[in-house]
């Protein structure tokens, strides 16, 4: 359906289309038409859900000892979880990207965040913006017969751009279209695929220094308001599965949480309450003030995982708990600034680096699949994986049988505990322009990175061995001559012309955005 047709019905039958019963009327738009569905109980409904920031150890069931995530830690229980799932890219919206495209940061059109406009509601332009047309999840199960949705923060084109949902497969869409929107659990305003959904909070300048009393809690009042966004998705969310119910549906929902600023309602604090020793954050590193940070993080990703929680509570409700898969996933490791404490919190469970960090702590992600009846209960694979093996995966459930190259390989084996049949990496693959330019391959259990390659394009690797070595402390590079030379002809072949100028990933030799 083409982008004018899709805006004629929004405005005429707003409501009724999105969450209506009966069928949409007849010539409600000369020469519109919406897709045709084809449903079928045979193929799984999914879900899948990627939270914003969320470190490898922040859940129970990866070690969490002091944050509380018990419908995640049952998810995982009663499914599946991945020691060795990875990133594309250690930043929101070129993770995004790879994610439903299906390619590694190589071959991804967004590489990095790329900002356009600025905070302020009159200023919302959101970010680079796919090209219309590009191949996505989304479009690839809507040919497979689904209605597919996305609720969350989208960051992958602004208001009236290429890249809004409508026009990259995704029949409905609510949610932040712009990162920058993001950073305020209490917006103005979301949107509801083209049109703004207005909330009923006051706009305030989210990025801002204290300069109140800052042992006086009720000096912070400024930085909340009335209707917490994560709460408003998540509503959307079960009316989505309550609409479509009786057809095959996907639903992405890249939830915010725990991405700053450090906003949590205040029943949700409570659950956190002097539990730990703590200052007041003064907004001195970015982002929102708050008298209590660690106690907020904390209720920001326990508040999460209640709402994982309702959202299963309406599958089972609907009898749709075992047609159901549902996924759980990160964008990137943890972040480093507004307040947030990884290593109180152990984030990371010991690995190197944050978010912007090819390391491990910066593209290491959990990855939890729950599929009752097909994945046996409390797995645990070691799997070297990625996200941008997502696509190809879903294609296969699904059997969708267009062409289109990713780089990515399907994991249904696995899922299903056919471990010998699962098809291997030769190699994961990262690079990435922040911090003057980094570049990560890992081959196995070994992983090489380079740093500063805008300065030293033929600067030295650092290399380790991950199978002894997760905290990636002991560079063995000097002893392994021979890995340099298979790193070196793997970046060769990717990317020959970008030894010489760094600088492709900040355009993607894409200028005209």
């Amino acid at each position: 359906m083409t982008l004018s047709c899709f805006t004629i019905i929004m405005k005429k039958q707003y409501e009724f289309l999105i969450y209506g019963t009966g069928s949409i009327i007849a010539g409600a738009s000369a020469g519109c038409s919406l897709p045709q569905q084809q449903t079928t109980r045979l193929k799984p409904n999914i879900i899948y859900i990627y939270a914003d920031d969320l470190g490898y150890g922040e859940l129970g069931c990866y070690g969490q000892s002091k944050i509380r995530t018990p419908n995640l830690d049952r998810l995982a229980a009663e499914g599946i979880r991945f020691t060795q799932h990875y990133t594309s890219c250690p930043v929101s919206a070129a993770a995004r990207c790879m994610l439903l495209t299906g390619r590694h940061s190589g071959h991804s059109y967004i590489r990095n965040n790329y900002e356009l406009g600025g905070f302020t509601d009159e200023a919302e332009r959101g970010q680079m913006p796919l090209p219309e047309n590009t191949e996505t999840i989304g479009r690839m199960l809507q040919r497979a017969g689904y209605i597919t949705g996305v609720i969350g923060k989208w960051g992958l084109g602004g208001p009236n751009s290429t890249g809004i949902p409508a026009r990259q497969g995704f029949d409905f869409f609510y949610g932040y279209l712009d990162q920058k929107q993001a950073h305020n659990y209490y917006p103005t305003h979301l949107w509801k695929n083209d049109i703004r959904d207005p909330l009923d909070n006051e706009w305030f300048r989210v990025h801002q220094k204290f300069e109140k009393e800052p042992d006086n809690p009720a000096e912070y009042d400024l930085f909340t308001g009335k209707e917490y966004a994560l709460d408003a998705m998540v509503e959307e969310s079960l009316k989505f599965i309550s609409t479509y119910r009786d057809k095959a549906f996907f639903l992405y929902l890249p939830f915010t949480v725990p991405h700053l600023s450090l906003q949590v309602p205040k029943e949700s604090l409570a659950e956190y309450d002097g539990m730990f020793e703590e200052k007041a954050y003064l907004g001195e590193n970015g982002y929102c003030p708050n008298p209590q940070p660690l106690s907020t993080y904390a209720a920001m990703i326990t508040r999460m995982d209640s709402k994982v929680g309702v959202i299963m509570e309406k599958l089972k409700e609907l009898g749709l708990d075992k047609q159901t898969i549902v996924m759980f996933s990160s964008d990137n490791g943890t972040t480093f600034n507004g307040g947030v404490d990884a290593d109180f919190f152990y984030s990371t469970a010991g690995l190197r680096g944050l978010k912007t960090d090819l390391y491990e702590g910066g593209i290491r992600v959990p990855f939890i699949v729950h599929w009752p009846g097909k994945i046996k209960a409390g797995s645990v694979s070691e799997h070297i994986s990625a996200q941008y093996d997502i696509y190809p995966t879903l294609k296969e459930i699904v059997e969708e049988n267009s062409v289109y190259a990713t780089d990515g390989i399907s994991l249904l084996p696995t899922l299903l505990g056919n471990e010998s049949e699962q098809q291997k990496h030769e190699y994961l693959y990262w690079e990435f322009s922040a911090k003057r330019g980094q570049l990560a391959i890992r081959i196995g259990n070994m992983k090489g990175v380079k740093q500063k390659v805008a300065d030293y394009p033929d600067g030295a690797w650092e290399i380790y061995n991950l199978q002894n070595d997760r905290e990636e402390t002991t560079n063995i590079a000097v002893h392994n001559l021979e890995m340099q030379e298979k790193l070196n002809l793997i970046v060769a072949q990717r990317m020959p012309a970008h030894l010489k100028d760094w600088n492709f990933m900040d355009y993607n030799a894409q200028k005209d955005w």
